[in-house]
Parts: structure tokens; sequence; C-alpha cells
């Protein structure tokens, strides 16, 4: 094997807004008579689903799985008003595991389309977080995922468009669509600050860092994450080779061919404890440099649901939830 030196990308991994979805399962678990179910996947990584499967949470694909007046938890990525209705009228009890950024997004639109404004959102079609955002101005947003979508944007009142985004992009890619739009309709309103979120932005600069140097970039997460294979695209545009894998079984010697120089990194949604099991891997094949490459220090933290926190607090002084 050829690979001398590992870079490993900081920050990596977990953001705030997936370690508070995956604490909410795991205290509506510890704090409420099971079946406790949770509605999509509550962030998009196999691993997380499967050992929080295996604690007890059940996982349905919609609301008709819950029944009546039993515990559901919304996932990180959000959901429209309409299921929000349908849980409240079949009595369950909702804890609501909605991204804190991805709420800000929903805010957004929910202005914009009280302004009557025309939203533009970029983002992924059938995406959760997309759906669950167009649930909240349906007769207001567009869809855009591409630059030749937003060339052939047709849209009632130019003048007044709005553009939002979903939360996990790739930073350039979404700037050169809205840059387009600029052009295409100079009077665009966006929000104050961007949309994509500080987790998404911070993990694609510390790609770009270590694909200064590394020949091949290993992406730790999976399939139908966004963020996860928007960092892959971006190391690929930086110039590296780079490849999505769940873990260090998936990976294929084949890639590994003539490279020196490796980097890793993971996800928002993937654990850390994947990215010690593949240096661990490559430290046992006899790599000793390994050096961690911090493009930005991250420090932000999201508060509880409200609901669970006063059901925690509750419990601490003896009375019932």
């Amino acid at each position: 094997m050829a690979v001398k030196q590992l870079l490993l990308a900081k920050p990596r991994g977990f953001c705030a807004g997936v370690d508070r979805a995956i604490d909410v399962v795991n205290l509506a678990l510890d704090l409420y008579p099971g079946p406790v179910y949770v509605r999509k996947e509550i962030v998009h990584n196999v691993h997380v689903v499967n050992d929080l499967r295996a604690k007890g949470a059940i996982f349905v694909d919609e609301l008709d799985e819950v029944p009546d007046g039993a515990t559901v938890i919304f996932s990180a990525h959000g959901v429209s008003p309409e299921v929000r209705r349908r849980a409240a009228a079949r009595g369950l009890k909702v804890i609501d595991a909605t991204c804190p950024l991805v709420t800000k997004v929903h805010h957004e639109a929910i202005r914009f389309a009280q302004e009557g404004r025309p939203i533009v959102l970029v983002g992924h079609e059938g995406h959760d977080e997309v759906v669950g955002t167009m649930g909240h101005a349906p007769e207001h947003i567009h869809l855009i995922g591409s630059v030749d979508e937003a060339k052939g944007l047709l849209v009632s009142d130019p003048d007044r468009i709005a553009v939002i985004t979903q939360t996990t992009l790739s930073l350039d890619d979404t700037s050169t669509i809205i840059g387009l739009l600029r052009q295409r309709f100079p009077g665009i309103t966006a929000p104050t600050r961007d949309d994509i979120c500080y987790a998404t932005q911070n993990r694609q600069m510390a790609v770009k860092a270590i694909a200064e140097r590394a020949q091949v970039i290993l992406v730790i997460g999976s399939r139908n994450s966004s963020n996860s294979n928007r960092l892959a695209e971006v190391a690929r545009d930086a110039g590296a080779q780079a490849y999505l894998i769940d873990d260090m079984s998936q990976v294929d010697p084949a890639w590994l061919e003539g490279v020196e120089c490796l980097g890793i990194t993971a996800g928002a949604s993937a654990p850390e404890y994947l990215v010690d099991e593949v240096v661990t891997s490559f430290r046992a094949r006899g790599v000793t440099d390994i050096k961690e490459v911090e493009a930005v220090t991250e420090e932000v933290n999201f508060a509880l649901p409200p609901e669970l926190a006063r059901d925690r607090a509750a419990r601490e002084v003896g009375l019932p939830s």
C-alpha cells in the first residue's frame, strides 16, 4: 500500500443540529413509555438510524403508521404544516427535532409568502428538507436545482422575487445559481444571512483545505445525505478524487493505488466513531503520519425542544411528564 499520510479534515462529522436530533431520540426513549416513533430518518445516516433502532426507536415513513396517541418525533429535516395538522388531529405526542437552521428557512418562506412574493427555493427535488419547506408556502415556491433551471425560470412577478435555499447545498454551486438569478432579476430579495448552514460551509472549507495536498479523499456519509454528497463534489472540484462511503468496509483498494496522501472527512450526520475506524484500519497497515487540518473552529450548540426539556426537568424533580 502506497498511502503514507492521512489528512483529517476539521471540522467534520456531527453538527449541532444532528447532535440535538440524536439527543432528542435518546432522551425520548429514556423518558417516555414505548414505543417511540420517528417520522423519516432522524438524520440521513444508516449507522445512526440502525443504532437508534437497536435501542427501540421505530422509524416510519408517514404518520398513518403511528398509532393514535403515541409519541412521534419529527426528523431534523423538518416537516410541512400539513404533517403537523395531521399529528394534532390524531392526538399524537409530538417532539420536534427540526434543526433550528431549517426552521429559520421555514420562517423566511412564510414571511415572503405573506408579502405576496414569488419564492425561488434552490434545492434538490424530493429531499426531506425541501419537501417540508415547500409545504409552508406551496402556492408561492418555485423549486430549482441547477443553473439551467435558473436560466429557464419564469415567474408571475419578476420584480418581487425572493430566494431561499436548502441548508445542505454546495456553497459554490449555490452562489453561482443565485448570482445568475441576480443578473436576471436585479430586484431579488434574499435573507440577511445565508440559508446554507454554518456546518455545511465549514465542512466544505475543510475539504478544500485538505484537497490541496490529498490525492484521494474519503467522505464518510450515507448516499441519501445531501451534505455528504456535496463534500465529495467539493473535493472533486478542488482537484482530488473523492469517494462516498458508509464505513471502512466500502473502501476499494484500487482507489488507493499510487496514493501517498489520503484525506478523510465525514458528513454532518456521520458519527466520529466511523472516522476512528477508518484511521485505526490505516494505522494497522503501517500509516503513522496522521495530521488534522483545521479550517475553522466550531462552537455551536442548540437547546433541546422545549417540550422535551420540560419533561426531562419534571422527571428530575419527581413530577409526571
